[in-house]
């Protein structure tokens, strides 16, 4: 909706256009109140929004933290928690919100103009006039239950976090980097200490302090009518004058009026203790004070310097730490926006025993590289990769522009000048020229040279036990001291709490905003092209298949051209795994890996891995090799190259070289191998991910890629692996020859190619070369079916029910699975899609029950049609169990009726769907990548996203309340669904118990029960799982020992 012609109040700072993409910047000011926006003008079906608040607090108390969450509890005029999220459902929008160290970031995103604008002034009014109640606080941030337990959602999360390795080395860095007084020391998310007394009233007051318009910056992406936004903003502005302060009131600006940070005036190495059971691998992570953030020269050229040291496996740190001298699985970098940068290098996976010496060694090669001469070719390389991906990012991320908007909006020159930065790329071009002495001099002054601070994160088995030790001592006590009264009192008050916050929204306050019309979402069109074995009986008649039938030369490999406007071509690669022996397939994982890390033969002469690594970063935008996770297929495999239109044969070139070309060097795969162990016992520690692996080990046969590239595979596998490398190299070698000849046959291709195909002078005939010498007489292979690779318990779920403990974590995490409808045309699937996006809506049934109770941080339903399972998960809970019945009662309450369905939910619901088909494809690329998914990998037509749109508004209720029994219910029965749950060891009881009393079967298992070796032996004496895990194994009847992970 345009609004009426009037003088806005909002100013234009500047509109520019960038020369690397079509993106127009717009910044405006309001001179009322000092609101800044940032617009930025994009094609596509999405519009999001990033509200961001300057927030500087000196103390652990979490206001800031606490703050967002509140802020979704209720407004001034919209009293109702859940209210804006209800409203943003049947906006075609999704709310969220994230707290930073220096900032708050409210987020929308909505498909369409239309439904954005109705919801900007309600969310705005939540923002800056939330109700912030003592109910909400005390049920969102913390109390104490009447068991005499912590709870709170606020505290719950930062309970998951607080004690993990990341949070512990990185708060002990940021109190050795930044003094007292200084904002950026301390822990925004609150410690659970300080939580614990964190009250309402400096909640508030921080809310006071922060939360006013002049602190406040919007950023825009989309497609908006800025008439229409202006016209929005001042009708606001002029409802809340009288409220905020006035322009002229003194106002200190976070973080730039505040005193800053002295320089380090030594350099610190502290070890820092992590609680872990397998005290084998520990991390490094080192931060120095860099340049002013604002300075777009020196930023530019310190994001290339570090490119240069660790940016891929042939940069300086990561070629000699972790390929040569194999001392770490990588060298990782990172920059956090300061008004002096903070600059991160961190060192994964490092023997702990080692971890002071490889610290030295770090340091040493900092100073030995600012001490010779500079490769200026490959520096200048780095500078051109980087001007290349920048501008791809603009095309195929709408992500890319947002956080530095932020973070110019936080340390930036008001008057714009610094914005003006995203006009060009023109820094890259500047360094480009520098010189030798330059670069050192650079490298020296900030980081070779500069004082530092670096963490030893080292993992400790003895502060597992003592952390534990330490809260089961303060819990007794806590309920001691409170006795049966005091418990019996907080249960009352929080039953109170509850009760207030959860008054009933009046169905006419939301249904006083319409549903948006969907004119305002306009999604992508690409057009198709087909060559070769993708030909289809009905032909093609639009541009693009012209162009490809004129270049059209007899080629019968199967391509597959999707048709954008863009400055790349996307070279992709799909790959059967169907001839692949069951026995190879465990491979696969360092097949992928060292893919393109690798020698090849050219013209019989061998190049080396860093010659070929470097002519692929000049010649190509990127590259990867992975499993089909890019077309929803994780059982094929995927290589993909993105190059400039002018290397489109290049790219072709390359794809032949590394797949016919390359060496199974020795060394190299000594290297990968390595690095793969070292990042296990990591992968370990994480209660989700192990979630995850042990569902695919159950629900998948020894033929799926999946499973057979799953960490609980490679835990065994690759040490073997190891072995043979050093006894019996010529073994593995020729067993990854037989792999690869089982991959690169023709009948496997199928090639996508996502482009403006007006700029291919070749589109077909530049893929001569590439079959060159090949049988094209065969049959292509049907896409890899996921199906037909689930085991029987895959294929008739039910009666089987594991409990993981897991020493890493603190609480717990569940899946339970069950059959779904078994394809995409399937007459349940729009009224299953109804039903979950009705109870997984934010502030919806399973939210309210759920985490609204403080029984889990989150839950949702996935539905997975291409292999007919659905699944109900249960996100880091204090009690998994209880999560679950919860949630089993919301369904069964909706069938019995017992609780009615709220039209306006449904309404939402259906809402919400729309959102999620313009999240599958917000970009070009992505939605050439889905019309191809549709199409070839799925087999439905191109448009089905818009014709299920369609579909699902004519599902009735009934319908809705049929599928929940016949298809949601039975992933909560025992003799129909799977179960599996990772927790804390001091949970596996009473959530075992609690299974059982619900009729499964359910059995503690270790994680070293659910691993496979593939039948690739031990050695004699050769470790099989941890010593833990063994002893725990040890432990179980003879009945379970006897059952193999093949007969789950």
């Amino acid at each position: 909706m345009t609004r009426p012609d009037m003088e806005s109040h909002f100013k234009t700072i500047q509109s520019f256009k960038i020369d690397y993409g079509t993106s127009i910047i717009t910044q405006y000011e309001s001179e009322r109140t000092g609101m800044r926006i940032v617009a930025i003008d994009q094609e596509g079906p999405k519009v999001s929004g990033y509200f961001a608040l300057a927030t500087e607090i000196h103390d652990d108390s979490g206001a800031p933290h606490t703050l967002e969450h509140l802020v979704f509890m209720g407004s001034r005029s919209y009293k109702y928690k859940g209210f804006l999220d209800k409203l943003a459902t049947r906006s075609y929008s999704n709310t969220n919100a994230w707290t930073a160290t220096d900032h708050t970031a409210y987020t929308l995103d909505t498909a369409g103009w239309e439904g954005f604008a109705q919801l900007l002034p309600v969310y705005l009014e939540h923002v800056l006039f939330p109700t912030l109640t003592d109910s909400a606080c005390y049920t969102e941030v913390h109390h104490i239950d009447g068991t005499g337990h912590d709870a709170g959602v606020v505290y719950s999360e930062m309970q998951g976090v607080q004690n993990g390795q990341n949070e512990l080395m990185d708060l002990e860095a940021r109190r050795l980097l930044y003094p007292e007084g200084v904002g950026f020391r301390y822990e925004t998310g609150g410690m659970m200490e300080k939580l614990r007394v964190l009250t309402a009233d400096r909640i508030r007051a921080f809310h006071h302090e922060m939360y006013h318009p002049k602190n406040l910056c919007l950023v825009l992406v989309g497609e908006i009518d800025h008439k229409d936004l202006l016209g929005i903003l001042d009708e606001f502005e002029t409802g809340i004058l009288d409220d905020i302060p006035k322009p002229d009131a003194s106002w200190k600006r976070p973080w730039i009026d505040s005193p800053q940070p002295p320089p380090l005036e030594s350099t610190v190495v502290k070890t820092v203790n992590f609680p872990e059971e397998d005290e084998s691998f520990g991390e490094i992570m080192v931060g120095w004070l860099g340049p002013d953030q604002s300075d777009s020269l020196k930023m530019a050229a310190l994001s290339v310097l570090l490119i240069y040291l660790c940016g891929s496996s042939v940069s300086t740190l990561e070629n000699t730490l972790v390929e040569k001298e194999q001392v770490a699985s990588a060298v990782y970098y990172s920059l956090d926006s300061r008004p002096d940068t903070l600059i991160w290098l961190a060192l994964s996976s490092v023997a702990t025993k080692s971890l002071a010496s490889v610290e030295k060694r770090l340091l040493e090669l900092l100073k030995e590289t600012a001490a010779k001469p500079v490769d200026l070719d490959y520096m200048a390389e780095c500078c051109r990769r980087s001007k290349r991906q920048a501008k791809s990012q603009v095309e195929e991320s709408p992500y890319f522009f947002p956080q530095g908007m932020i973070s110019d909006f936080l340390y930036g020159k008001l008057d714009g000048s610094t914005l003006r930065s995203f006009e060009t790329l023109d820094e890259y071009d500047k360094l480009e020229k520098w010189t030798d002495s330059q670069w050192r001099g650079f490298l020296r002054k900030w980081i070779s040279d500069a004082h530092h601070v670096s963490i030893l994160g080292t993992p400790s088995a003895a502060m597992s036990k003592n952390l534990k030790d330490a809260e089961q001592k303060r819990l007794a006590e806590q309920k001691q001291k409170l006795g049966e009264e005091g418990l019996k009192r907080l249960a009352e008050k929080l039953a109170k709490a509850k009760a207030e916050n959860d008054k009933e929204i009046p169905r006419s306050l939301l249904e006083k905003f319409k549903i948006p019309g969907t004119e305002s979402i306009h999604f992508i069109n690409t057009f198709t092209a087909r060559s070769g074995l993708a030909r289809h009986e009905t032909p093609l008649t639009n541009k693009a298949q012209q162009l490809v039938d004129q270049d059209s030369s007899n080629i019968p490999l199967f391509l597959h051209f999707e048709h954008i406007p863009s400055n790349f071509v996307q070279v992709t690669l799909v790959l059967s795994t169907e001839f692949i022996p069951i026995e190879r397939r465990p491979l696969l994982a360092l097949y992928i890996m060292g893919f393109f890390d690798t020698p090849i033969l050219r013209d019989g002469k061998l190049v080396d891995f860093e010659k070929v690594v470097m002519e692929l970063e000049r010649e190509t935008v990127s590259y990867s090799m992975q499993r089909g996770f890019i077309i929803v297929n994780p059982e094929t495999l995927c290589i993909q190259i993105q190059v400039e239109p002018e290397k489109y044969t290049l790219a072709i070139h390359w794809l032949r070289t590394m797949l016919w070309d390359s060496v199974f060097d020795v060394t190299r795969l000594k290297t990968n191998v390595a690095k793969m162990l070292s990042d296990i016992p990591e992968q370990k520690r994480d209660g989700n991910s192990m979630l995850q692996a042990v569902d695919t080990m159950i629900h998948y046969a020894p033929k799926s890629i999946a499973r057979a590239c799953n960490t609980l595979v490679k835990s065994l596998y690759l040490k073997r692996i190891s072995r043979l490398l050093k006894e019996e190299p010529n073994t593995v070698v020729s067993q990854l020859e037989d792999l690869r000849n089982s991959i690169c046959q023709f009948q496997n291709f199928r090639v996508l190619v996502v482009a403006d195909v007006e700029k291919l002078k070749h589109p077909v005939s530049a893929w001569a070369s590439f079959i060159n010498n090949l049988d094209t007489s065969q049959p292509l292979n049907p896409v890899d079916s996921r199906k037909e690779r689930l085991s029987e318990a895959g294929r008739d779920p039910g009666n089987h029910a594991y409990i993981v403990p897991m020493p890493t974590i603190d609480s717990s995490y569940s899946s339970h699975k069950a059959k779904g409808p078994e394809s995409l045309t399937h007459p349940q699937l729009p009224a299953l899609m109804v039903a979950q996006a009705f109870l997984d809506a934010v502030e919806g049934p399973m939210w309210a029950e759920i985490r609204g109770t403080g029984l889990a941080y989150g839950t949702g339903f996935t539905r997975d049609p291409d292999v007919g399972l659905i699944a109900f998960q249960i996100y880091r809970s204090p009690d998994a169990y209880k999560a679950f019945k919860r949630a089993k009662q919301v369904v069964e309450d909706f069938i019995s009726g017992a609780t009615p369905f709220d039209p306006p939910a449904l309404e939402g619901a259906i809402s919400s769907i729309v959102v999620q088909y313009a999240d599958k494809e917000p970009t070009m690329s992505q939605a050439a990548s889905t019309s191809f998914t549709n199409q070839v990998i799925k087999g439905v037509p191109a448009d089905y996203n818009a014709q299920m749109l369609k579909t699902v508004r004519k599902v009735s209720e009934e319908e809705i309340k049929r599928v929940m029994k016949e298809v949601l219910l039975p992933v909560f029965l025992p003799e129909s669904s799977n179960t599996i749950v990772t927790c804390a060891p001091l949970l596996v009881e009473s959530i075992k118990k609690g299974f059982q009393n619900e009729g499964f079967k359910a059995e503690e298992k270790p994680l070293a029960f659910f691993q496979d070796d593939y039948g690739l032996q031990p050695k004699d004496g050769e470790d099989e799982v941890d010593d833990e895990e063994e002893d725990e194994f040890d432990d179980e009847s003879e009945e379970s020992e006897g059952k193999t992970r093949d007969e789950l």
